[in-house]
């Protein structure tokens, strides 16, 4: 705690922030979901399953309880051991946030929304973690929802395909790949390759359009509307802050001055369709010279609802494995996929299957992305992961809860610059940052003067009423830079 940044933090308790309507509405109808979830998968277990069915239940037992104890606020306990050790630092942080709050408990309803929210999922991981038998362990409640919204994201999945594999064809088709740049000088191409860049990249930051812990009511029609190429477009206006060329700059002089090893990591948000189009821009990345590996940052546990997991990866590989198939039991789409379209798809599926396996494309996760504190504790509690992110030329931090950790979710003034906000990440830390991030919480930070209350005075911004509205719909965005290897 005292590693954060030193100044107030976004309270379950006030009225004003995102976090008192989450804690109030949204994750009761996380825990409903999982329930949901588990009694579903109890129904389909073998009539001889006894062990497992009866284990089935007493965890839907325990999602109910911790369900009760939210909704009625009642004290937060302290989290089961199962063996890892993240379990002690939670347990200490909650006593020690006990002690300041002088009453020695805390409570749901009161408490830092990012410890609590963190704490919320570390609670229904243990339950998957402890379980003894193998129908639950490691067992992900959250899994179906994920690939099932991936489903639904067929028609921009098959757009992206198309496009993605125009691209690579095009490149691996020729000595070089001036061609697909504009003619003219090499300032032209360049300005050209940067604009190809900056369109990987926006795609990047909207594929997280559909983060299923905010949208908890989600239909296929709402999904079909918030991707797709004109989705994207009519929202580039909504990038109030966009720092991509700066990131084009450094990875396109690291390739001009010959590094050996240009290498870029994501911190990954979101699975399903933002894992698609992270690997979009990984597969380009890679095949454009831009970067020799790209190393992907999974959680290690269930996450945040939709955040990905190891597992994920498998699957949204195994789904464009077979794509007729897949989306063959969509009971929301009948029309099943053209030869073309199934031909794009598992070409996808075959590139970065072959980039997975020569160790272009990496998976490395590691615990501390699921621990409750801040990306400013990094360095003392998880100094090996700061060591590792350094070897990169780049580290883009993808969606909300990354960009909460990296500003400590700290109610920062808006203007506040995002090299301040991030603290030992910032200048001097041996880090480039990129976040990209659509707001879909309080803070926000890296602002222009006036901006804040600019958008807060239009229909829906939060006006006068102390909230800022505005940043919790994912409408708007930002893509800040940090160059903190300290060139320019």
């Amino acid at each position: 705690m005292d590693l954060d940044p030193p100044i107030p933090k976004y309270q379950t308790s006030d009225p004003t922030s995102f976090a008192y309507k989450s804690a109030r509405e949204r994750w009761p109808a996380i825990i409903t979901g999982a329930i949901d979830d588990v009694t579903r998968s109890v129904s389909a277990l073998p009539g001889d399953a006894e062990d497992a069915v009866a284990e089935g239940k007493r965890i839907i037992s325990s999602l109910g309880s911790l369900k009760y104890e939210l909704q009625h606020d009642r004290a937060l306990v302290e989290i089961g051991d199962d063996g890892q050790a993240d379990v002690g630092l939670y347990n200490d942080e909650l006593a020690a946030r006990g002690r300041e709050s002088g009453g020695g408990v805390v409570k749901w309803h009161g408490v830092e929304w990012l410890y609590g929210e963190c704490y919320l999922y570390r609670r229904i991981g243990v339950l998957f973690s402890t379980a003894r038998t193998a129908a639950w362990k490691g067992y992900d409640p959250f899994a179906r929802q994920k690939m099932d919204t991936f489903r639904s994201s067929r028609n921009a999945v098959l757009e992206l395909a198309t496009r993605y594999r125009e691209i690579i064809a095009q490149i691996k088709g020729s000595e070089d790949h001036r061609h697909l740049l504009a003619a003219g000088d090499e300032s032209d191409e360049a300005e050209a390759e940067k604009t190809l860049f900056v369109e990987m990249a926006e795609i990047c930051l909207w594929g997280n359009a559909t983060d299923l812990s905010l949208l908890t009511t989600l239909t296929y029609e709402d999904i079909q509307k918030l991707q797709g190429s004109q989705a994207r477009r009519e929202s580039e206006k909504n990038v109030i802050v966009n720092d991509l060329g700066k990131a084009f700059d450094v990875l396109k002089r690291a390739e001009r001055e010959g590094h050996q090893n240009r290498r870029v990591d994501i911190v990954l948000d979101n699975a399903g369709f933002e894992l698609f189009v992270d690997l979009v821009l990984a597969g380009y990345l890679v095949a454009v010279g831009l970067a020799t590996e790209v190393v992907l940052h999974p959680k290690s546990m269930p996450w945040f609802v939709s955040d990905v997991v190891p597992g994920d990866f498998a699957a949204l590989l195994d789904a464009m494995r077979d794509p007729a198939t897949f989306y063959a039991s969509s009971e929301t789409e009948s029309k099943g996929l053209t030869e073309q379209q199934e031909s794009d798809i598992k070409f996808l599926f075959e590139d970065w299957k072959n980039l997975h396996e020569d160790g272009k494309l990496i998976l490395r996760p590691n615990r501390f992305w699921t621990h409750a504190g801040s990306f400013w504790r990094m360095p003392k509690i998880a100094p090996e992961v700061l060591e590792d992110l350094r070897e990169s030329e780049l580290v883009v931090f993808k969606g909300d809860l990354n960009y909460r950790k990296l500003t400590g979710d700290a109610t920062w003034q808006p203007t506040t610059p995002f090299t301040d906000a991030i603290g030992p990440l910032g200048p001097g830390s041996g880090l480039r940052v990129l976040a990209l991030r659509t707001c879909k919480a309080d803070v926000v930070v890296g602002l222009p003067n006036g901006k804040d209350e600019e958008i807060r005075a239009m229909e829906g911004g939060g006006g006068d009423s102390g909230a800022r509205k505005w940043a919790w719909s994912g409408k708007w965005a930002v893509v800040q830079f940090s160059d903190g290897k300290g060139t320019t």
